[in-house]
């Protein structure tokens, strides 16, 4: 058999993929996304699951969006069920970066709530993306669960997630407002205000919305 120097340069970036050097690892990210081979499919899926550094999972994010989806949504759909958080999360966020629909099966309930919250941002933003026409409103009311959920970050992401949906979150908002739990209202009343004003900002909605429920309301804010 023929070794390729495009063969030896595939090997040689595989391995750098495990040296010590971030920046390494990144160089070795972009080479194999520059030259896609499917058989460097599961080693990408396989970093992402452990790569420590935020820049290089982004790298081998991209470089998964350059090979077949064919050959990576399936790989992909399993690593959502996976154990490693980190698995979990990436596999999402790959998932809404190559936006193929047939992975939409994948982003069930428990992704949507799992308990930790980098795996359930991911989720939400994977979901929006990959959302069936039709399907949003249901998508909505299984997002709602999670108002009022973790800290700034974590509610910001579920905001925009619910506001990218449009109009069809009102419902599942209306109903949030009047939820026994303040954080639960204040979230609602919080991304009410971002669906009908996008260039309100989220702390600025937040803390009105808190106000009002603090007052003892549970309408709409900002009139």
């Amino acid at each position: 058999m023929t070794i390729t120097r495009q063969d030896t340069d595939g090997m040689r970036a595989l391995e750098g993929l495990e040296d010590d050097r971030s920046s390494v690892r990144l160089r070795a990210a972009l080479a194999v996304g520059t030259t896609p081979d499917p058989r460097f499919v599961d080693k990408l899926i396989e970093r992402c699951a452990i790569e420590p550094e935020f820049l290089v999972r982004d790298m081998l994010t991209w470089a998964l969006t350059r090979h077949p989806v064919s050959m990576t949504l399936p790989e992909l759909v399993r690593e959502v069920r996976s154990e490693r958080v980190q698995a979990r999360s990436q596999a999402l966020h790959t998932l809404s970066k190559i936006g193929d629909r047939q992975a939409w099966p994948a982003i069930t309930p428990a992704l949507l709530c799992d308990a930790d919250d980098e795996v359930a941002r991911s989720a939400w933003r994977a979901a929006v993306v990959l959302v069936p026409e039709g399907e949003e409103s249901a998508l909505a009311a299984v997002l709602a669960t999670q108002l009022g959920r973790g800290e700034r970050e974590t509610q910001l992401s579920l905001s925009r997630a619910l506001v990218a949906l449009g109009e069809v979150i009102l419902p599942a908002l209306h109903t949030a407002t009047t939820a026994p739990g303040p954080r639960v209202r204040a979230h609602a009343l919080a991304t009410q205000r971002l669906l009908r004003d996008p260039d309100t900002g989220f702390e600025f909605a937040i803390d009105e919305a808190k106000r009002v429920v603090a007052l003892g309301g549970s309408g709409q804010v900002g009139r």
